[in-house]
């Protein structure tokens, strides 16, 4: 069977998705979107979704077109992700490309929210523009993960981020309590609770560390919810998260079930919880196998007295978690291990 994708095509999608990522971190409950507008073989226009309310993709590259003086008629839109058809913040993306002239549509990844699938480019069709979707769909899919889990499953992707020492253990028991991963490996972190909704911790972790657990270091449109897990009331009041003016969720009931808490967050459409708590809060998630990622942070250093994780390659196995990579953050040494997706 003939290939129906060329090295240019390849190219221009791949653009597509290099400027989606312009919108990281801003504009969740929506997607990462691109687009590019390519005439005689040239981009003339490019367009991301920026920020909530603001104009999606396909309208910006028709805008950035407009103001470059290029006209978007005749063109070829190269987007990572389906068209809309319907009326949200902001009209229908397809109605936008049609007032330009496209004259043919390429989508990375179908748009799998009840309300577009595959409406979009059927709406397209019938007003005589072709689409042809399926063009580098595993890389959109995994730049919209959340997104994508969240339209599957209702529920947020949980990730989880540990730091251990050389020997696994979370915290030195008998030093006051300090961070011990380089600055480096914090902005890290920093980045990737931008990339989430919400940071969840448990009561220790509150009046052990007194965390921020706030976006600091790297530039932030907005601040992850903190959702403070705490059965017996045990958290301290005078913690810094209680009195900051950010946003804090504090869960002072026993869930028999983690799910439950997980289908309440995705009522309230949050895609991904950043899991941030020590082994206790960690294992809670792990043992019902509700965790969809783990970073897991490999610091050079040895705990006195130490706390130990208890976890490991092997245990993370049992929750099917596979390691996929091995990544540098600072100073640090970062195992990132994902579910299967036949397990998903």
């Amino acid at each position: 069977m003939e290939e129906p994708w060329t090295e240019e095509d390849r190219a221009f999608m791949e653009r597509a998705l290099l400027v989606a990522e312009r919108g990281r971190g801003k504009v969740s409950p929506n997607p990462l979107v691109g687009c590019v507008l390519v005439k005689d073989g040239h981009v003339i226009a490019e367009g991301w979704h920026d920020h909530l309310g603001g104009l999606h993709a396909e309208q910006m590259a028709i805008h950035d077109a407009e103001e470059k003086g290029h006209s978007p008629n005749g063109s070829t839109a190269y987007v990572t992700l389906e068209p809309c058809n319907h009326f949200g913040r902001t009209p229908p993306c397809t109605e936008a490309l049609m007032w330009a002239g496209v004259k043919e549509v390429v989508v990375a990844h179908s748009d799998p929210n009840p309300t577009v699938r595959g409406n979009g480019c059927s709406v397209l069709e019938d007003a005589g523009i072709p689409t042809r979707t399926g063009l580098l769909n595993a890389e959109a899919h995994e730049q919209m993960q959340a997104f994508m889990h969240w339209c599957k499953h209702r529920r947020p992707l949980i990730t989880v981020k540990m730091a251990v020492d050389r020997n696994g253990s979370v915290d030195d028991r008998e030093a006051a309590a300090k961070r011990f991963t380089s600055p480096g490996c914090l902005e890290k972190v920093h980045e990737l609770r931008r990339d989430c909704d919400a940071v969840l911790v448990g009561v220790e972790t509150v009046n052990r560390d007194n965390p921020q657990l706030t976006v600091r270091l790297v530039p932030s449109t907005r601040q992850p919810l903190r959702i403070v897990l705490d059965p017996n009331s045990r958290v301290d009041p005078k913690a810094d998260l209680f009195h900051d003016g950010g946003e804090t969720m504090l869960i002072q009931k026993e869930f028999t079930g983690l799910s439950s808490l997980l289908n309440q967050l995705g009522d309230q459409h949050i895609q991904r919880v950043l899991v941030e708590g020590g082994p206790t809060t960690v294992h809670h998630f792990l043992e019902q196998h509700l965790v969809d990622e783990v970073f897991l942070v490999h610091a050079d250093t040895v705990h006195k007295h130490p706390v130990p994780s208890n976890i490991d390659e092997a245990t993370l196995a049992q929750s099917n978690l596979s390691k996929v990579s091995e990544l540098v953050w600072g100073d640090e040494r970062v195992e990132h291990y994902v579910k299967s997706i036949n397990a998903s």
